[in-house]
């Protein structure tokens, strides 16, 4: 019978050329990398590259993809959950600057990914939810803006738009790892002050946020 799936060394092989362009595509951008770097950072030769992912752009789809997988799912999934708003924010912030800290290329390297593929937003969302762009994004903003409503109608949040909330939140989140070298290079940190300044902006981001939509 014909095997159907790769052996279990076949499959390590996979993975380790995977995490090696992982490593080589949010470094240097896909414009930037070489599949030759992306080789010799897997340890492999440059026909099995091409055996398991054909050519350059598949590899940095697959990449692209994982990426992206890292940051959005799960913080989709908290913004559209039933948790009060306050839990919602404080649980996107950790878990986007744990996150970040562990990979802080993503931001960057998505951003310029989408800058020069805008036509991979729409793919991603279909291939890591199965649905359309905007089929994500109903429930989310629907839930987002329930809850919005009722605590404004209650007086203790002032208007804002589901959409900016969200944006909002995420570019605070976001940013700094996004602008990082420029940070760095402006505040005079070394890496060590950098995850400092995270650590900080991890325990207060949470409360700046929600203190800066109260009437």
């Amino acid at each position: 019978m014909k095997q159907l799936t790769p052996a279990p060394d076949e499959k390590s092989t996979e993975q380790r050329i995977l995490d090696a362009a992982h490593a080589v595509f949010t470094a240097r951008g896909t414009a930037g990398a070489r599949m030759q770097d992306i080789a010799e950072e897997a340890g492999v030769n440059q026909a099995l590259l091409h055996y398991y992912f054909r050519n350059k752009e598949r590899l940095s789809a697959a990449v692209f993809r994982r990426a992206a997988s890292e940051l959005f799912p799960p913080a989709i999934r908290l913004l559209a959950s039933d948790a009060e708003l306050e839990d919602k924010v404080e649980r996107v912030v950790d878990l986007y600057l744990r996150q970040l800290l562990r990979a802080p290329y993503l931001p960057g390297y998505i951003v310029s990914e989408l800058t020069h593929r805008p036509e991979r937003a729409r793919e991603l969302i279909a291939a890591l939810t199965g649905r359309t762009a905007e089929d994500t994004s109903s429930p989310v903003l629907a839930t987002l803006r329930r809850q919005l409503e009722a605590r404004q109608q209650a007086g203790t949040l002032r208007p804002i738009a589901a959409e900016e909330f969200m944006v909002n939140l995420m570019s605070l989140c976001v940013f700094p790892f996004a602008a990082r070298p420029m940070l760095m290079a402006m505040f005079r940190m070394d890496q060590q002050a950098f995850e400092q300044f995270i650590e900080r902006r991890r325990r207060e981001l949470a409360a700046f946020f929600m203190r800066a939509l109260r009437p």
